[in-house]
């Protein structure tokens, strides 16, 4: 990594997105859990691409479609993740340099190929997405690079990099590294069955390495075990620094100790693809975290951003986010 100071620096996934528009009746036909995120193996993710209809290819990852938020406001940000030397990690790597994010993690040159996420769009605007982790799987703590992660203001990690062994301990790696030079670290639980794999652990992480939790209404309520969204908010209190609790079109709520900071969703015209409205309205959050704003613009900046890409296909942003988030403070 480059010794430059950023802003945030997220330890993620690497994936290429392979997006198509479904139907019902496909998920159906080929078994998919809709709205969900699937773990796959190499097999049937080229049986699912051969089943899937006309594709576009896009670099994504949570993780990474949140730096790219960050980087389309103005702030500077840096992304760990592993890819392979191969085609889909080529495009990964030129995509998220061209976005202005920092990647300098070395490909792997043997091994599994680079993550790819089989997303099937349906008209409703819900996205079912089944991953090989490929590559992704590959990362350690040796990819933990200390000047890099000292020198962010937050580190970012994201729930999903969960699943592969090492990676924890590239987290654990990181969140010390982070607090010992005085900066925060920030979690994402991803999705709620990633959180109903690591339920333990992800509260052991929360209640000892994290300062900032960003999850939504479904990922918080299966944290804690409880039934109704009030129940989680007040089983997170005092947990960490920082909860952020997106709630779809009910917007989100934010919650430091006793204070409690309730925000509209943004008003979107058309919904068209909800892939990266979570990671970039953490991308939001996050840059206006390091930028000093209060915790109440953070989220409506996050709020702005999420709306720009629930608007078109894809993870990341196409309308310029820096100008839309001016105008709105102006």
């Amino acid at each position: 990594m480059n010794n430059r100071l950023v802003d945030v620096v997220a330890i993620g996934n690497a994936i290429v997105d392979v997006l198509s528009k479904s139907d019902d009746a496909f998920l159906a036909s080929q078994g998919l859990a809709k709205g969900a995120m699937t773990l796959i193996d190499g097999n049937r993710a080229e049986e699912l691409y051969g089943a899937m209809g006309p594709a576009m290819e896009i670099s994504g990852g949570s993780a990474a479609n949140s730096m790219v938020g960050v980087a389309a406001l103005g702030g500077k940000a840096a992304f760990i993740g592993k890819v392979r030397n191969d085609q889909l990690g080529g495009i990964f790597r030129h995509d998220i340099r061209a976005a202005g994010v920092a990647f300098d993690t070395p490909p792997a040159t043997e091994g599994a190929p680079t993550a790819r996420s089989l997303i099937f769009v349906t008209p409703d605007a819900q996205r079912t997405m089944n991953t090989y982790l490929g590559a992704c799987v590959d990362l350690g703590p040796e990819d933990v690079d200390e000047d890099t992660i000292s020198g962010a203001k937050v580190t970012y990690l994201e729930g999903y990099l969960w699943d592969p062994p090492r990676a924890k301990q590239a987290f654990v790696k990181a969140a010390e590294i982070a607090h010992e030079a005085g900066r925060k670290v920030a979690l994402t639980l991803s999705d709620p069955f990633c959180v109903d794999r690591h339920r333990t652990e992800f509260r052991d992480l929360v209640d000892g390495h994290v300062d900032l939790l960003f999850a939504n209404e479904h990922e918080i309520v299966s944290l804690y075990e409880v039934a109704e969204f009030d129940q989680a908010l007040q089983a997170v209190r005092g947990r960490c620094d920082v909860a952020v609790l997106t709630r779809s079109e009910k917007g989100a709520v934010v919650m430091q100790g006793e204070d409690l900071h309730l925000v509209d969703a943004a008003k979107v015209d058309t919904v068209v693809d909800s892939t990266g409205a979570g990671d970039l309205f953490a991308g939001g959050f996050l840059y206006g975290y390091t930028q000093g704003k209060s915790l109440y613009d953070c989220a409506r900046i996050g709020a702005i951003a999420a709306a720009e890409v629930l608007s078109h296909y894809g993870a990341r942003p196409e309308a310029p986010l820096a100008e839309a988030i001016a105008a709105e403070f102006a």
